[in-house]
């Protein structure tokens, strides 16, 4: 069989949704209204917090969801669907509302980060893209905030595509990591499709291919003066790497008067060597030098670094950022969580389990994160049924789910509401911004966190209340159905 060019990413699907949705259809309940959450249920490496992304990619899928000749030929050859439901698929187009949170919002267990609310065929056949979206890059942006924040201000691109999960780890992944806080990825098709700064010099092979190191250093600077990164790793770093690029500046770019180089460590005692090679620049005159390092870092390995005094400018960070190595699942769920009736009703369902923290909090509900108004530091995140509102005039007590007896009077706040329209009745609503402008709401919205939730060991838990009419309901159809 040849390979098939062609890819209808409407047909990335698991295949229960299309025997479910075509269940629907045959007991007449595809029509049905019914209503999705997308959330998770714990932030990754134990932190505080996570960043939602995924959004606009979510959003293509949705505006372009339809099944073609060969995607109807092939159901049809599954011999489970009759006719009159691949005619259905024929026409199929998503006519549904969806809200959600904006990509670069910080998160928390238990929130919805996107709502759909759809026919049921329609709601059953998004679920595995819109995980798949939002799992994977929730995932890469909060390892990238973590990285990030780890450098303390310090430049951090992103070098993983050689050792991503796949292209679309590589390029969507790039992408990720910029609005989680990267300032760059080396990954050129990321820049050219999504604009994520790309960035790079040499590697060990430029330096290998010369009869001598110094020659190599010194053509590159002749070749690229304004961006003479050298690589200084690739025999001995402080008997003749460090040398040889001193030699190179100082021979090409100083005639031009151009101050601005840098030297790159891939191996070593990255701490050690950082240290001495700063000496050595700085004695020769170029102090404008940056250093940058790679080689299997993250969060935790640059804090290290830093703590020892490294002299390090800028951080290469790789495979541990893109594949999110220390713990490479988001754990995002999709769940029903009402049903609306014919007469317009909102039917609140429920799911139960005995692990509890797989009990889903039922029903179309409103998310609202509080902040202090003489802080702008966000207090508490809060859930309503979606039919309430917040007063944020007047002191509002709040309970802790998981606690009840731990209890909180928030006052002198502002509610804001987090999830935004994004499609109404099929129809894009939401005007996607730019890839910078979600970077840089998500570094203003991460600042407005307090230290103690950042706080990469044993964060401050973040409150993520029910309001009481939504615990009342909750709990109801857990004695109801216990």
């Amino acid at each position: 069989m040849e390979h098939k060019e062609r890819l209808n990413l409407s047909m990335l699907f698991d295949f229960y949704e299309m025997t479910m949705a075509n269940g629907y259809f045959r007991q007449g309940m595809g029509e049905r209204v019914t209503y999705f959450d997308v959330f998770f249920r714990r932030v990754p490496d134990g932190g505080g917090f996570a960043i939602a992304a995924g959004l606009e990619q979510l959003v293509e899928y949705i505006r372009n969801l339809h099944f073609d000749g060969e995607d109807i030929a092939y159901l049809r050859s599954k011999n489970l669907f009759q006719e009159d439901f691949l005619d259905y698929l024929r026409t199929f187009r998503f006519t549904g509302d969806v809200w959600a949170v904006p990509e670069g919002t910080p998160v928390f267990p238990g929130e919805p980060l996107v709502t759909v609310r759809a026919p049921a065929s329609q709601a059953q056949l998004i679920e595995t893209f819109a995980l798949l979206c939002i799992n994977h890059q929730s995932l890469v942006a909060t390892k990238a905030n973590r990285v990030v924040r780890a450098a303390q201000g310090r430049t951090v691109l992103e070098f993983g595509s050689r050792r991503a999960q796949g292209v679309d780890g590589a390029v969507v992944g790039a992408r990720a990591a910029y609005i989680g806080g990267v300032h760059g990825t080396a990954c050129a098709i990321s820049d050219q499709i999504y604009g994520v700064p790309a960035a790079g010099t040499m590697a060990h092979s430029w330096v290998q291919m010369f009869d001598s190191q110094y020659e190599a250093f010194k053509t590159y600077c002749e070749i690229y003066p304004t961006n003479a990164v050298l690589l200084v790793d690739t025999y001995n770093t402080l008997k003749s790497g460090v040398p040889d690029a001193i030699r190179a500046f100082n021979e090409v770019l100083k005639p031009l008067g151009i101050t601005k180089c840098g030297i790159r460590l891939d191996s070593g005692d990255i701490a050690y060597l950082t240290k001495e090679a700063r000496k050595m620049l700085d004695a020769a005159g170029w102090q404008s030098c940056t250093i940058s390092a790679s080689n299997s870092l993250d969060e935790e390995l640059i804090r290290d670094l830093l703590l020892q005094g490294a002299k390090i400018d800028c951080f290469g960070v790789g495979e541990r950022l893109i594949t999110a190595r220390s713990e490479p699942v988001f754990g995002g769920v999709y769940k029903l969580v009402a049903v609306e009736q014919p007469d317009g009703t909102i039917s609140p369902k429920i799911k139960i389990s005995e692990n509890v923290a797989k009990i889903t909090t039922p029903h179309y509900k409103k998310l609202y994160r509080f902040y202090g108004n003489d802080t702008g530091k966000a207090i508490a995140d809060y859930l309503t049924v979606y039919d309430e509102s917040v007063d944020d005039s007047h002191p509002l007590t709040i309970f802790d789910p998981d606690a009840t007896w731990k209890k909180k009077e928030v006052y002198d706040f502002t509610a804001k509401e987090l999830q935004v329209p994004v499609f109404r009745g099929g129809e894009l609503v939401y005007a996607l911004p730019s890839l910078p402008e979600i970077r840089d709401y998500c570094l203003r919205q991460v600042d407005t966190l307090w230290d103690e939730v950042k706080r990469f060991d044993n964060p401050h838990k973040y409150y993520v209340d029910l309001s009481q009419k939504l615990w009342d309901i909750k709990h109801s159809l857990l004695e109801q159905n216990g």
